[in-house]
């Protein structure tokens, strides 16, 4: 079977990756947290290069709180210097540790251009043999953004300082994006502040092969998913 291309724009052959991608949600999708101004958090995150220092939200960070949301809603976190490379977490529970850590073979810069067409679709794809594993337990991830193939990534098994500290400040944070003080204020000179958005997604298990994460946009903004990541196992 020929493999199968990442691009949201190219006819799928995998009857599991159509799925997944032309899985809308149906029912209306609530936060309790709410981000002001149509486009919510993902139009938000993207004014990021504008801001000042002096715009740190640092005052929703390291606060531990009860768990607002209700729902079993995954939690979904983008982050990395402006001068360096995006990572990605996804979590079961902001409270606890990440079931998939990554970092992408892609700049912050080029991440922020992607943004530009205001529907962001992630693609990570696994040339594995096995099934075994779980889709996301596995290591070596081809990585599209937008039908372009920019490299290819390895899932940590551990994370790093940098992810550490992300993790932990962002403990009680649900949904949301700014900008995060760096481990120390040489780090932040060389690569510049350390920016993220986090935000809530609907998981979608299309089969064993292949899961979606949809983002859940925040109330009062704008209808429609601006965010999915999607992983398949290509055999």
């Amino acid at each position: 079977m020929p493999p199968v291309h990442s691009s949201p724009f190219h006819q799928m052959e995998n009857p599991a990756l159509a799925s997944l991608l032309q899985h809308t949600t149906t029912k209306e999708k609530r936060s309790k947290t709410r981000i002001g101004g149509a486009g919510g958090i993902f139009r938000m995150f993207k004014l990021l290069p504008m801001l000042t220092s002096g715009c740190k939200m640092v005052t929703l960070l390291g606060r531990p709180r009860n768990p607002m949301l209700t729902d079993h809603a995954t939690t979904g976190t983008l982050f990395g210097h402006r001068r360096g490379r995006v990572s990605l977490a996804i979590q079961e529970d902001p409270h606890r540790l990440p079931i998939f850590v990554i970092e992408l073979p892609m700049s912050s810069t080029a991440f922020q251009k992607e943004m530009a067409s205001d529907i962001v679709r992630l693609s990570f794809e696994s040339e594995t043999k096995t099934n075994k594993k779980k889709v996301l337990e596995e290591f070596v991830w081809g990585v599209y953004c937008n039908g372009r193939k920019y490299g290819y990534s390895i899932r940590r098994k551990q994370m790093t300082d940098d992810e550490l500290h992300v993790m932990q400040s962002l403990r009680g944070v649900s949904m949301g994006a700014g900008v995060l003080p760096g481990l120390t204020e040489k780090e932040t000179a060389v690569d510049g502040e350390l920016t993220y958005m986090r935000a809530r997604f609907e998981r979608v298990v299309g089969s064993k092969d292949s899961e979606a994460f949809h983002m859940i946009n925040p109330e009062g903004a704008a209808e429609g998913q601006e965010l999915s990541i999607f992983f398949v196992r290509v055999h």
